[in-house]
C-alpha cells in the first residue's frame, strides 16, 4: 500500500512538473518582481523570462528538443516586453493585451498542424490523475489509437480557436466601445472565453479520453489481475470495447 501511495505521488510530481516549470514559475515571477518587489513592468517581464529561456536552451542543449510550452512563454514574454513600449494611446494599451493572447493562440493552432498539440501537457495530469494503471494505459493509447491522437488535437484546437476568438473580440471592443466601457468588459470576455474554452474541449476531447484512458486501464488491470485460460477468457469482452475507440 505504501509502495502503490509512493508511486502515485512520483507520478503526479512528474506530470505536474512541467506545468510548473513551464507556466506557474514564470508567471508566478512576473507578478513576485511586479507587485512583491515593485519592479517595473518591463523588468518584472525581462526577469520572468529566464526560467522559460533556461528551459528552452536545456532542451536544445540536453534533450536534443524544443519545449514548446517554455518557447512558448518566452514568446509571450518577449511579445510583452515589447508591446510594454507602446504608450500614449489608451484604446491601443487596452488593445495590446490581446497580442499575447494571439501568440499563444497562434502557438497553439501551429502545434496542431505540427501533430504535436500544445495543451497535451496540460491536460494529461488532470486525466491521469498520478495513476501507474492510467498512466501506462495512456501511453498506449498515445502510441496506438489514432481516435486518441484525434481528440488530443481537437482539445489544442478549441483552445487555440477560442483564444483567439478572444482576442478578435477585445481588440474590436477596444477600438469600438467607450474605453471605460472595455476596461470591465474585457475582463468579462476572457472569463467567458475561458468558460467555452472549458466547456466545449471537455465535451469534444478531454471528456472522451478520459473514457478511453479508464476503460484501457482497466482491461490492463483485468489481465494482470487474472491468469491462465479463464482469465483470458473473461477478459476477452472487454477488449473491442477498447478497440473501438480507436
Amino acid at each position: 500500500m505504501t509502495t502503490n501511495t509512493e508511486s502515485q505521488s512520483q507520478s503526479k510530481a512528474a506530470n505536474f512538473a512541467p506545468l510548473l516549470v513551464d507556466v506557474a514559475v514564470p508567471i508566478g515571477s512576473y507578478y513576485l518582481f511586479k507587485n512583491g518587489f515593485g519592479t517595473s513592468t518591463l523588468m518584472a517581464l525581462a526577469l520572468s523570462s529566464v526560467a522559460p529561456a533556461v528551459r528552452t536552451v536545456w532542451s536544445l542543449a540536453k534533450e536534443r528538443t524544443v519545449n514548446a510550452f517554455a518557447m512558448l512563454i518566452l514568446c509571450v514574454n518577449v511579445v510583452a516586453l515589447l508591446l510594454s513600449f507602446v504608450a500614449g494611446d489608451p484604446r491601443l494599451m487596452l488593445a495590446k493585451d490581446s497580442g499575447v493572447s494571439s501568440v499563444i493562440a497562434i502557438g497553439v493552432l501551429v502545434s496542431v498542424v505540427m501533430g504535436k498539440p500544445m495543451m497535451t501537457p496540460a491536460m494529461k495530469p488532470w486525466l491521469v490523475k498520478g495513476d501507474a494503471g492510467r498512466e501506462a494505459a495512456w501511453a498506449r493509447l498515445q502510441a496506438g489509437s489514432p481516435g486518441f491522437r484525434r481528440a488530443e488535437r481537437v482539445f489544442s484546437l478549441v483552445w487555440g480557436v477560442v483564444l483567439l476568438a478572444e482576442c478578435v473580440v477585445r481588440v474590436v471592443g477596444a477600438y469600438t466601445l467607450p474605453v471605460d466601457t472595455m476596461v470591465w468588459l474585457g475582463s468579462v470576455i476572457l472569463v467567458v472565453g475561458m468558460t467555452l474554452g472549458f466547456l466545449i474541449s471537455g465535451a469534444l476531447a478531454a471528456g472522451p479520453m478520459a473514457h478511453m484512458v479508464i476503460a484501457e486501464a482497466g482491461c490492463e488491470g483485468a489481465v494482470v489481475a487474472g491468469s491462465g485460460p479463464a482469465a483470458s477468457a473473461g477478459t476477452r469482452g472487454s477488449v473491442p470495447a477498447v478497440a473501438a475507440t480507436r
